[in-house]
């Protein structure tokens, strides 16, 4: 394997790291010949870990703004990073326009200073400016650039929803909590609490997850296809927010949860694939 390859790998790796499930889709989707899409993937999550996974602003801002710079050139220069060099070697990324390539890491510097949402509703918005871009990228590049995206908009605003809420231990001094305030003030927490089990925090996070699960539903609705990666992180993340809400400690169970990669997970990827298969650009 030369240099080029075991870089690429690593930052594979990384996204499933982040994302074991994401294994089942491999069977279906062949890296021999769409390495472009599992790139894509791997990109996400380095923009998702710059994003989120810096605590300090300026930092974060600093490697995003890389980024930007990194996405701009691309299409002149084919990249320096090694998924962009993938991403950008395949003719499909050109017919994607730059604003596009940019939005999510433009939409991940407008948010790092964000605070805590008002309510679930605000969060929703405040979340689709990232994840919304995100999917409309994605679907982009797996269906072309008129395939509806709300729903691989609201599904993938779900799961960071839900991610961020598994986080709520390590988050409860940052300034955008995974709880919008008027949970805080309905069950009288404070941010210390937040970091300590009880029955006014595992009410709060039910309530949390029955709101997600219940968004969840209502996304089924809605148009835009789903792409592989996409629905295996929905079905996962819906099947994990049902077990927790029904846990008598809701938060412990999402973070002791393991992806399932069972049956149900294999049928949603093997039912993206059909559709991609019959409407997808290859």
């Amino acid at each position: 394997m030369d240099a080029g390859h075991d870089a690429l790998q690593s930052y594979v790796d990384k996204w499933l790291a982040a994302q074991p499930a994401q294994r089942v889709g491999l069977a279906f989707v062949d890296p021999a010949r769409h390495g472009g899409h599992i790139a894509l993937a791997a990109l996400e999550q380095e923009l998702l870990a710059a994003a989120y996974g810096i605590r300090e602003p300026h930092v974060a801002a600093t490697k995003l703004n890389w980024w930007a710079e990194e996405l701009a050139a691309a299409a002149q220069t084919g990249g320096r990073h090694p998924l962009t060099q993938v991403l950008f070697a395949d003719e499909r990324a050109t017919r994607i326009d730059n604003e596009r390539w940019l939005a999510p890491v433009l939409a991940a510097m407008a948010q790092l200073e964000e605070g805590t949402a008002a309510d679930f509703g605000a969060q929703l918005v405040a979340a689709s400016q990232l994840h919304g871009a995100l999917a409309a990228l994605e679907t982009a590049w797996w269906f072309g650039g008129s395939a509806p995206i709300d729903r691989a908009a609201r599904v993938a605003t779900l799961a960071h929803l839900l991610h961020a809420l598994r986080r709520l231990d390590d988050d409860a001094e940052r300034d955008r909590l995974p709880l919008p305030m008027t949970a805080l003030a309905r069950h009288g927490l404070s941010r210390d609490q937040l970091r300590h089990a009880g029955a006014a925090r595992n009410a709060a996070v039910r309530d949390q997850l029955d709101r997600i699960t219940t968004a969840w539903r209502d996304a089924a609705g809605m148009a835009g296809p789903l792409s592989v990666f996409r629905a295996i992180e929905a079905r996962e993340g819906e099947r994990l927010a049902q077990r927790a809400a029904a846990a008598a400690e809701p938060l412990q169970a999402l973070q002791r949860a393991r992806p399932s990669g069972g049956l149900a997970t294999t049928l949603a990827a093997w039912q993206a694939a059909r559709r991609w298969r019959r409407g997808g650009i290859g």
